[in-house]
């Protein structure tokens, strides 16, 4: 089937940090992950305002495919040279209320100043 929306591809990066049996972190590689077909949506500016004349937020709606099966709370993504921070713990959609290759919605932000 033809598809008329086109995916890109990020990477997701997860943190090195592991904790040991006191509960202190260790600190060690961070893992990184190519995902192909993402959808990506650019999302709005906010908070352009006196009090932060040089903060922005930028943010997009990035639209995972059903092939990747992996977590993204407290995860980073790359996007087009952009590292942003995913927000929230997001869910899957199920898969009879998604007939497109896409189940997972993410929000992703970084701000500025």
């Amino acid at each position: 089937m033809l598809s008329l929306i086109k995916g890109e591809t990020v990477t997701v990066v997860t943190d090195g940090v592991t904790y040991d049996e006191l509960g202190e972190p260790t600190y060690g590689e961070a893992t990184r992950e190519e995902v192909s077909n993402v959808v990506v949506a650019p999302g709005a500016t906010a908070d352009l305002d006196a009090s932060r004349p040089e903060g922005v937020t930028v943010a997009y709606t990035l639209c995972f495919p059903k092939t990747f099966t992996g977590e993204l709370k407290g995860r980073s993504v790359e996007v087009r040279g952009e590292a942003l921070q995913v927000v929230g713990d997001p869910q899957r959609y199920t898969d009879a209320n998604t007939p497109t290759p896409w189940n997972l919605t993410v929000e992703v932000t970084r701000t500025d100043g």
